[in-house]
């Protein structure tokens, strides 16, 4: 699928989230693409939060899509998941023409390590991908008692010129088309030490489980690598109810962090950076994994014939 910049050179950037339409980093995004004048800006955006889903997609049901009022942009909340959103907003089933870069975010928490592959922020630009189309996602590392609704503006701000400098490879056709790029921005923004190139490591929150009473125990998961145990008021919270008399609650509960070493995206952000880390759709095994396989699927023939089944 190609996209082209229309006339005037003012290109179309699509905006998706996982957060939900009414998230602020969503909204503080969008306003900063509006207001530099240089954007033609769409959104579709799913119509509640949907972290942590992945990349799920709607198959069987029609999706819902509303028409939203966002100032300066054409937008629509829908009834869908992150993928379902990007999916629609490239089609040209929802607008006239096929955007030019698709921005996912600002998401609320930080997608890093094996965390990428739960993410909903992550599989926005994923789909869009998939379609050929260039793509971004971008989180910034919300933490409470540290952080505050303006500190989506200022990520947002920190990740205009990468924003810029990729339509202008696109412009030119420069821009790769085998990788997207996932960018999270740390706690302390004003702050930061710059942007650095990445890989994706091997982060990791583990999780186990505890039954409560009630679904009001336990805390909300407020991102895919973020647990905050004692939040009555948040952005993700649910209407919450009683479940039957019968029925067993349990709620996740975080066990231990793990988290890697060098030059990867979780160690990165931490120490301050505004981590960039291209990706791909693919997961191969590592390379000693697959050595061990080229050895082992011989034998398994040999010692396990089908025919002794």
């Amino acid at each position: 699928m190609e996209a082209s910049f229309v006339a005037g050179d003012r290109p179309t950037v699509l905006v998706t989230n996982d957060d939900g339409i009414d998230a602020p980093g969503l909204r503080a995004l969008v306003s900063l693409l509006v207001s530099t004048n240089r954007f033609y800006v769409l959104v579709c955006a799913p119509d509640s939060e949907k972290s942590a889903v992945s990349h799920s997609i709607t198959w069987r049901n029609a999706l819902s899509v509303k028409q939203v009022d966002i100032s300066g942009a054409t937008a629509f909340a829908v009834s869908g998941t992150p993928a379902d959103c990007t999916s629609l907003g490239i089609s040209k089933a929802l607008f006239p023409s096929v955007p030019d870069l698709v921005i996912s975010g600002v998401n609320m928490g930080d997608n890093c390590g094996y965390h990428i592959v739960y993410s909903g922020t992550v599989a926005g630009a994923r789909e869009a991908f998939f379609c050929g189309i260039p793509a971004v996602s971008v989180s910034y590392n919300w933490i409470r008692g540290k952080s505050n609704v303006n500190d989506f503006t200022l990520a947002a701000k920190a990740c205009l010129p990468i924003i810029s400098a990729i339509l202008a490879a696109i412009k030119t056709n420069h821009y790769p088309k085998n990788c997207f790029l996932n960018i999270d921005v740390p706690t302390d923004v004003v702050n930061h030490k710059g942007y650095r190139l990445t890989r994706q490591g091997k982060s990791f929150v583990k999780m186990g489980w505890r039954q409560v009473t009630s679904e009001r125990e336990g805390g909300n998961v407020l991102s895919t690598m973020t647990m905050e145990t004692n939040s009555s008021e948040s952005t993700h919270a649910r209407a919450l109810k009683n479940a039957p008399l019968d029925h067993l609650l349990f709620k996740r509960r975080v066990t231990r962090i793990l988290v890697g070493n060098g030059d990867t995206d979780y160690c990165s952000l931490q120490e301050g950076y505004i981590t960039v880390t291209p990706l791909g759709g693919l997961s191969p095994a590592e390379l000693d994994a697959v050595s061990f396989f080229q050895n082992w699927l011989p034998s398994v023939v040999n010692h396990y014939p089908s025919s002794a089944l």
